[in-house]
């Protein structure tokens, strides 16, 4: 299994915290507590790494689609004005990624980057909507050759406590690429036209590359 490069650090730190403790149990406590302490930290240990691992994704490139940029569940499909780049009423997609799902995110169309900014704020639940304004989140406004602007915003969540994003503004990116890494647990919500032709569902649970969100023509 391939480990992302974000996970390098967290993982070696893990690693000598797990070897740590269970050095000490085995020299301090009964053979039993050791044992069982043994047991957790392994499992804790495998879960951090089962965490960042990086899968490979087969995809077809769509010039007409928007791509999900994530794994997760579909939470929210409703019209609203987006008041940060875009000023006009779109179509926001959410998706909510538990800290089970994969947490690359990829970029859903290619073109122009033309924003790219992060925002710090507050770490209520990512599947709230008030996360969509007030949390620690990053925006990212491309635009493709024919015109069409998506903005893809990553959020972080009660567990979530760092976003990375790679896109930087008039970066030219392709459809598929990585946008970004949301650390444990967080939210992903994408502001396509009013006019997109939505292809999910409310509640779908949805693959980062392999769903198509919506269709621009």
């Amino acid at each position: 299994m391939r480990l992302h490069k974000e996970g390098i650090i967290i993982i070696s730190v893990a690693l000598f915290l797990m070897l740590v403790i269970n050095l000490g149990v085995y020299c301090y406590l009964p053979p039993i507590w050791a044992w069982i302490i043994s047991i957790i930290s392994i499992a804790l240990f495998f879960l951090v790494v089962y965490f960042f691992r990086e899968p490979k994704r087969i995809f077809n490139t769509i010039n007409d689609a928007i791509l999900c940029p994530c794994d997760g569940k579909v939470v929210v499909i409703e019209e609203v004005f987006e008041t940060e780049y875009l000023k006009e009423k779109c179509i926001q997609i959410s998706i909510f990624m538990s800290p089970l799902n994969v947490h690359i995110n990829w970029h859903p169309i290619s073109g122009k980057v033309l924003y790219s900014k992060h925002h710090s704020g507050k770490f209520y639940k990512a599947w709230l909507p008030k996360s969509s304004t007030d949390n620690e989140r990053a925006t990212v406004v491309t635009e493709r050759a024919d015109g069409v602007k998506i903005l893809t915003r990553q959020i972080a969540g009660a567990m979530a406590r760092r976003i990375v994003t790679y896109a930087k503004t008039n970066d030219e990116v392709i459809q598929g690429e990585q946008l970004g890494f949301i650390k444990f647990g967080s939210r992903v919500d994408v502001f396509v036209p009013l006019d997109a032709e939505i292809q999910v569902n409310l509640g779908q649970k949805v693959s980062g590359l392999h769903t198509v969100l919506a269709h621009v023509k």
